[in-house]
């Protein structure tokens, strides 16, 4: 297939190309800027809030992988709207046959943080203009560069003791980012999965405070967590900006998140794609090792 891949040089994006053109596919990585692009693909000039541009991108492609959001806006929801609007009448106008997206775990009957609600409404909009769209609903995606992972890593690393606000009782079920590629890779060759969406996680369903407490175990330090019920999300994401690289905007509306459950409540997955994931010490192993790998080139 020729497959249009938005958020090309991201941290999802990134892998995928190269698995999507290991598989077979022809690829077009859509990046503002394609002089600068050196990853895998051929670099097509494309911009989600730009009409013109996409219509050019999405010539001639079979599917289109949307993994582009606004997190670090303040005006986030109302941006990610808006692109997914514009990106699901592009699509139609160019034929193209099946839309993928990274979507949020969360259960709809909860009362869903603003992020989470952000992308329920995203998927829903992508198919507004009538392209099948085939979703994938992640929690935490752990691996090096990704910033729900490089949260938890640094805040390990800097703090052996912490403060820590309730969220961090909330329950979540991580899932690698190399298993992530391969349900994206693999959603793609399976007819079934088209139009529908499905829940992917890994094989644990962890606490946040078990998460940081086995990073610390696999890096061999101590850390004690004392959570306090009086950290609001406004100040925990300014707590967040001093003890690790995520700015305010990003860590609020991470936090935000935290206080729903995140876990997989429909496994359908596992039969149409079917592979063992990684447990949840295999991928923290994977993500430090990534880490390493890249600060020796």
């Amino acid at each position: 297939m020729r497959v249009l891949v938005t958020g090309a040089s991201g941290f999802v994006g990134g892998r995928l190309c190269p698995a999507l053109e290991a598989a077979g596919h022809e690829v077009l990585a859509m990046t503002r800027s394609p002089e600068r692009y050196s990853g895998a693909g051929k670099a097509v000039a494309g911009d989600v809030h730009d009409a013109a541009s996409l219509d050019t991108a999405l010539a001639g492609c079979d599917a289109a992988y949307y993994l582009v959001h606004s997190l670090d806006d303040p005006n986030f929801q109302e941006r990610d709207a808006e692109a997914a609007r514009t990106f699901a009448t592009a699509a139609a106008k160019a034929g193209v046959t099946r839309i993928v997206y990274m979507g949020g775990l969360g259960d709809d009957a909860d009362d869903l943080s603003a992020h989470l609600r952000s992308r329920r409404e995203v998927e829903e909009l992508l198919g507004s203009a009538g392209v099948p769209v085939t979703t994938l609903r992640a929690g935490i995606i752990v691996g090096h560069g990704g910033i729900s992972w490089e949260m938890t890593r640094q805040l390990v690393e800097h703090l052996p003791a912490m403060i820590t606000p309730r969220w961090v009782r909330t329950r979540t079920q991580p899932i690698a980012v190399a298993d992530v590629v391969r349900y994206l890779v693999g959603v793609l060759e399976v007819p079934e999965t088209s139009g529908r969406a499905f829940d992917v996680g890994g094989p644990d369903v962890l606490e946040y405070v078990e998460m940081l407490r086995r990073v610390a175990t696999i890096e061999g330090r101590t850390m004690i967590v004392v959570p306090v019920p009086f950290l609001s999300p406004q100040l925990s994401s300014r707590w967040l900006s001093f003890v690790t690289d995520v700015d305010v905007q990003t860590g609020r509306s991470l936090i935000d998140s935290m206080a729903n459950e995140v876990v997989v409540r429909d496994d359908s997955i596992r039969g149409l794609v079917p592979f063992e994931p990684m447990d949840y010490d295999e991928m923290v192993l994977a993500a430090l090792g990534e880490r390493a790998k890249a600060a020796r080139a």
